[in-house]
């Protein structure tokens, strides 16, 4: 029997969540906007499945240099390589 290796697979600690967040899904992070040129977070909210990026980018910092739709286009560094990632809103969070 060959091993499912699914989009999620080892990935169980890394997104589960708080046992009794104030609230699950508050509609401000799905409305935040975000500006071309602006350092953000990627923090994956795995209750929304909806532009949520591969989960081995969870926890980078990026910086926006589009949108694609409700989406932003964000570019990170992985290792040397330059990459672009469609995220949306909900699973952004501003750095500071």
């Amino acid at each position: 029997m060959k091993r499912s290796r699914g989009f999620k697979s080892k990935s169980r600690y890394k997104l589960k969540k708080s046992i009794r967040p104030r609230r699950a899904n508050p509609i401000t992070k799905k409305i935040q906007t975000f500006d071309e040129g602006q350092k953000v977070h990627i923090i994956i909210d795995s209750s929304i499945h909806r532009g949520q990026p591969h989960p081995r980018f969870h926890g980078k910092t990026g910086e926006v240099v589009g949108m694609k739709g409700k989406a932003y286009l964000v570019a990170i560094k992985d290792g040397n390589k330059a990459k672009e990632l469609i995220v949306r809103p909900e699973h952004l969070k501003l750095q500071e």
